[in-house]
């Protein structure tokens, strides 16, 4: 990318008016907590860097929150009564398969719970039940209510639900920003495709500081 086009990109997301948000992707204890992930095989690495991605997430929504930028939570609901059967298909090869016990983010169990962070009082809170946080919900249209104009999409994973819910959000016309220090996967390969990917075809990437540079840019 020219740093011409970068900037002509910026400039659009901190002209007056512009309207940021915040929107956090499955920072939950089934995608996030090391006790719960003991069985994916992270390397000690891929666990420093999930905690440093964690952590970087936790900032940008206490400096959002202190830019009066909306903090949108994006969280995966997985219901027993409607399983995702073309997940079960995938992963275990039956398309019939009742929801297993292992299966993630459960609705009202410990694994779906926020992880070292949680929603404020009126933060916009949006259920899912496959990778993108637009599919099946009112996302969108949430957003265009509140005035929104450009998207800074963070959590987990990065070649999952994060990348999928960029996706969507440049499909449906937002301007997405992604900070490379606030999203993680469980391999550092895996990660540094996913940015790379999305780099390509997506979204800016950026840093959090950066992030918030622009987010008080476009507040003056």
């Amino acid at each position: 990318m020219t740093s011409d086009l970068r900037d002509r990109q910026l400039a659009h997301l901190t002209r007056p008016g512009s309207g940021p948000a915040l929107v956090v992707v499955d920072v939950q204890r089934d995608f996030a907590d090391p006790e719960r992930l003991k069985d994916y095989g992270l390397t000690d690495a891929a666990l420093s860097a999930l905690d440093r991605a964690v952590t970087r997430v936790g900032a940008l929504v206490d400096a959002a929150r202190a830019a009066a930028v909306p903090v949108v939570w994006v969280e995966l609901g997985s219901e027993p009564a409607r399983p995702w059967r073309a997940s079960n298909w995938l992963r275990g090869g039956d398309y019939d398969a009742p929801m297993g016990p292992a299966e993630p983010c459960v609705l009202g169990t410990p694994g779906a719970e926020w992880y070292r962070m949680r929603p404020a009082e009126g933060e916009t809170r949006v259920v899912k039940r496959a990778y993108s946080g637009f599919l099946g919900t009112d996302l969108d249209a949430r957003l265009r209510a509140a005035g929104r104009g450009w998207l800074t999409v963070v959590g987990l994973t990065s070649e999952c639900c994060v990348h999928a819910t960029a996706q969507d959000a440049l499909q449906l016309d937002w301007p997405v920003v992604v900070p490379r220090d606030a999203t993680a996967a469980y391999d550092l390969d895996v990660n540094a495709a996913a940015l790379t990917q999305l780099g390509l075809n997506v979204a800016v990437l950026s840093d959090t500081d950066e992030v918030v540079g622009l987010w008080k840019k476009a507040a003056r």
